[in-house]
């Protein structure tokens, strides 16, 4: 299998007044192509960071990482923006949408980024949202939606630029559990139809069960990193 990403001895430190942390410390992995992987841990243990530099939103202190065959390293911040348009798509525990768009627009943001037509972007956008199942809420706008129907749209939109890897930061943390497992469900489902590389950070372990394999972070370093039915100890914090 071909690797979509590649991560070198991957480290990002942050200042804290007179300190120096370090958050992800030397991680080294690779994630194959069409696979799913699922990034557990306590509270603090580096799983945002590691996501976010692996997606290009932010630089590493050392290190290296390649993400479907561009090394992100020497890459400005407009340059990392054109990889991530048209290689990447998101899903945050906070949805994201833009309140004064509609969910319809919401779905379109990433594609009219690049200048496509509007006509043809606005009727992938309704295809979309119809997978999503919300066919008819396209003209509603984020605060006229339920937190379950935001992050459908947010999925939609996750999906229009038909990203070759889907980095997806706790997608079912502010949800109750039915609307939850449903949201999984909806992203394991358009994941394997779109035939998407999935990487997941998430505190939930039967969540994280779902996906072909699990890293484990401790203190900013890889703790475990296992096939999921290969469960690891319930995760603290």
């Amino acid at each position: 299998m071909t690797n979509i990403l590649e991560v070198k001895d991957l480290t990002r430190q942050f200042k804290s007044g007179s300190k120096l942390l370090t958050v992800v410390n030397h991680i080294n992995f690779n994630v194959s192509e069409g696979t799913s992987c699922a990034i557990v841990g306590p509270s603090g243990s580096g799983k945002t960071t590691l996501l976010g530099l692996c997606a290009g939103l932010d630089r590493p202190t050392s290190g290296q990482i390649t993400l479907n065959g561009v090394s992100l390293n020497p890459l400005n911040e407009d340059e990392r923006a054109k990889v991530r348009n048209k290689h990447v798509g998101f899903v945050f525990q906070t949805f994201q949408l833009v309140p004064t768009l509609t969910a319809l627009e919401n779905v379109m943001v990433p594609l009219e980024l690049r200048g496509e037509k509007t006509k043809e972007v606005r009727k992938h956008a309704a295809e979309l949202l119809s997978d999503v199942g919300l066919g008819d809420r396209g003209h509603h706008y984020p605060t006229q939606l339920s937190g379950g129907e935001q992050q459908r749209v947010a999925i939609a939109r996750a999906f229009i630029n038909q990203p070759k890897i889907l980095f997806a930061d706790e997608p079912t943390g502010n949800l109750d559990t039915d609307t939850g497992e449903h949201i999984e469900q909806l992203i394991f489902d358009l994941n394997q139809k779109k035939g998407t590389t999935l990487i997941m950070v998430t505190h939930d372990l039967e969540l994280a069960s779902k996906c072909d394999r699990i890293i484990r972070l401790r203190n900013g370093k890889v703790d475990e990193d296992s096939a999921a039915n290969t469960q690891p100890q319930a995760i603290s914090g």
